[in-house]
């Protein structure tokens, strides 16, 4: 399986065909831990400073239909926006270092506007446990594509 820089065009859509090939899979395989969101929230991300892209990335959070939607371009009302360097997102998606994420914040790198408690809806998923083995398969099927 290719690999790509995180975020990229081609990784962006690796994880979209992941996300639409392992839709169903991973519902028929943890049917008990198939979960709504915590929220709903609405949120525009910008991530900027990527190495391979001459201006920002912007896409978008969605969990008001039920499930987690995460796709290219921004909505038109969103509930907060998030702006943060290529480097700090890696940190927190890639390398799962809430620590590298909670620094960022409080330096200021990582720049919220609108809701700022509905953040806490927008959460990598966490591997570990029998009950989180779900999470655990989608983390490693994006690392596989991720470079």
């Amino acid at each position: 399986m290719a690999a790509y820089p995180f975020l990229s065009p081609e990784w962006i859509e690796a994880a979209q065909a992941l996300r639409t090939e392992l839709a169903a899979e991973i519902a028929a395989k943890y049917p008990d831990q198939a979960t709504e969101p915590p929220m709903e929230v609405k949120a525009n991300v910008i991530v900027t400073d990527a190495p391979f892209a001459e201006s920002t990335i912007e896409g978008h959070v969605d969990t008001s239909g039920g499930a987690l939607t995460i796709e290219n371009g921004h909505l038109d009302d969103p509930e907060l926006t998030v702006e943060l360097p290529y480097s700090v997102a890696k940190s927190l998606f890639v390398d799962r270092d809430p620590q590298a994420a909670m620094q960022s914040f409080m330096e200021g790198k990582i720049k919220v506007t609108g809701d700022v408690s509905k953040i806490l809806a927008i959460q990598p998923p966490k591997p570990g446990g029998e009950e989180n083995a779900m999470a655990g398969e989608i983390i490693r099927r994006l690392d596989e594509i991720t470079e």
